[in-house]
């Protein structure tokens, strides 16, 4: 995600340098602060049918959907959620713990401890009062923590996926 943000910055600075503009021209502080997500939720494919799909939401409480297999709606959606849902949130991920989990639930950590293949794994980002944490967290690990379950499952709740996912 932010790769693709990025990427729309650099596009957006070189059109503006074709058509002769300068930069200094061009004001993206207010787009950008409303649209780079606060919350990121990407589910990824299992052996199974698992439904595959990323979920993110801006600080205003836009919510962008992607879906990509196993999900009622393929393809793209927009959504939004009230400021007082997100910011609900955003607490209960915070007060859940979400930044002291580890990084990285997967089979090569010592975080993950007894592995089952063929499992979705489930990446998350939490940006809240400047700072910022990524979660990959494969679901084939035993030792993730419970809790961390749980916080994703809430953001989807939040989120309103269920739209979407049929799940």
């Amino acid at each position: 995600m932010i790769r693709l943000v990025a990427a729309g910055v650099l596009l957006g600075l070189a059109s503006c340098a074709r058509n002769g503009a300068e930069s200094k021209s061009v004001d993206r502080s207010s787009q950008s602060a409303t649209s780079v997500p606060v919350i990121t939720l990407e589910r990824t494919a299992c052996f199974g049918s698992c439904p595959v799909y990323t979920i993110s939401v801006s600080p205003s409480g836009e919510v962008q959907y992607e879906g990509r297999a196993h999900v009622r709606k393929l393809g793209a959606a927009t959504g939004k959620v009230p400021r007082e849902r997100l910011d609900s949130l955003l607490s209960e991920l915070d007060r859940g713990g979400y930044f002291t989990f580890a990084e990285r639930y997967t089979s090569a950590e010592p975080a993950c401890g007894r592995y089952v293949t063929d499992s979705p794994t489930i990446i998350t980002s939490v940006t809240l009062r400047g700072r910022t944490k990524r979660i990959t967290h494969d679901y084939g690990c035993g030792g993730a923590p419970g809790a961390l379950v749980v916080l994703e499952h809430r953001i989807d709740e939040a989120l309103n996926s269920d739209q979407w996912t049929g799940r």
